[in-house]
């Protein structure tokens, strides 16, 4: 196992400033998930812990030694790529076995290792097939292989899962987890899935152009996020929004939204230091927190008749869209809550559970 603690780290490249100034710490043992869209600076952080980057500032610990000028051939880490890099013309036992064979390495121990990795991913029956005879699961079993028979200090993996389809990329999510949780290895995976994240990780670090926007346990982040840049990343369906202005009289405090006529109760007044009366803020609503309504309305939600104008089933949930002034909103039902567009029903919103934004500065009030 291994410590890795990133200080100040940046990389320019090309003219772009890909990553600003991280500063990350990773414990032993820890499974961290780098996520973000597109172009954030996940896959460029997680090459340059590689040593397949050299950095432009700042440094790169591992257990306490800085790896800034140490080649990517002696940091002891072992990286999956998305593409699996196999070996076409060699065996699966051969490509699993290559890095061994070229250090040189006892060939009882060679085969010791590489049966046992088979065996832990369920590939010992594929060991005298070619790649090309293997599906999309298997070939990245056998990248997995590959790595584990180093018995490195840091795994990396660049998107593992996104070649394979829907259902794979389920399996193999529980593959790599319970690998993890057999082998008790320090591993940084890098995704743009907010499912794989949420599923995979002890920490989450949600980048945003090139700097780390929020890090967390996936729940924290989940239920408390600190933007909204954060909240609209984490979650499927993705959490609704509303525009609307803040009132505070007394004690009290709720959002009108900009419809102009609809008022919603806070629960939690009073802890929004520094935001003034009449100040535009966004609320923030998930699925599962807007439900039919069955009675009267609990402390914290409150209870609307509204317009269905999209259903969407999907077994045991269907999803609900209808509008709150000029917002699309989604709900979470069960199956069949709704059955078609144009129906009103009772809608219950669990208010005790909103997120609330600063509009100007789109940070969590």
């Amino acid at each position: 196992m291994a410590q890795l603690k990133i200080s100040g780290l940046h990389k320019h490249f090309r003219g772009v400033h890909a990553v600003r100034g991280v500063d990350l710490d990773i414990s032993d043992g820890e499974f961290t998930v780098l996520v973000g869209p597109s172009g954030c600076g996940k896959t460029t952080l997680l090459r340059a812990i590689a040593g397949l980057e050299e950095v432009s500032e700042g440094t790169i610990e591992i257990d306490r030694e800085v790896m800034n000028d140490v080649r990517p051939s002696d940091r002891d880490v072992a990286m999956v790529f998305q593409n699996y890099a196999l070996y076409p013309h060699m065996k699966v036992y051969k490509n699993i076995a290559f890095g061994l064979m070229a250090r040189k390495l006892p060939r009882a121990e060679i085969d010791a290792r590489v049966k046992r990795a088979a065996a832990m991913l369920g590939i010992a029956d594929l060991l005298e097939r070619l790649p090309r005879q293997l599906s999309g699961g298997q070939r990245q079993r056998v990248a997995i292989g590959r790595a584990i028979v180093r018995n490195p200090q840091l795994f990396l993996f660049d998107e593992p899962l996104s070649n394979l389809d829907a259902q794979l990329r389920d399996e193999m999510r529980g593959e790599i987890k319970r690998l993890h949780q057999e082998i008790a290895t320090t591993m940084i995976y890098v995704t743009h899935d907010q499912i794989e994240a949420m599923t995979l990780a002890d920490r989450i670090v949600l980048m945003r152009d090139g700097r780390i926007e929020q890090q967390g346990a996936p729940l924290d982040l989940f239920e408390r996020p600190a933007s909204l840049f954060v909240a609209g990343f984490l979650g499927s369906p993705k959490m609704n929004f509303l525009r609307g202005t803040l009132l505070r009289a007394d004690s009290a405090e709720s959002i009108r939204l900009q419809d102009g006529g609809t008022v919603l109760p806070l629960p939690r007044a009073g802890a929004r230091n520094g935001v003034q009366n009449g100040a535009p803020v966004i609320l923030g609503l998930r699925p599962e927190h807007v439900t039919r309504a069955t009675g009267t309305a609990p402390h914290g939600a409150v209870r609307l008749d509204v317009k269905i104008e999209l259903v969407q089933p999907t077994g045991s949930r269907t999803y609900a869209t209808f509008r709150l002034g000029e917002a699309a909103v989604m709900a979470e039902l069960q199956a069949h809550d709704v059955s078609r567009p144009g129906e009103t029903i009772a809608v219950e919103i669990n208010l005790r559970r909103a997120a609330l934004f600063d509009a100007a500065t789109e940070k969590a009030i």
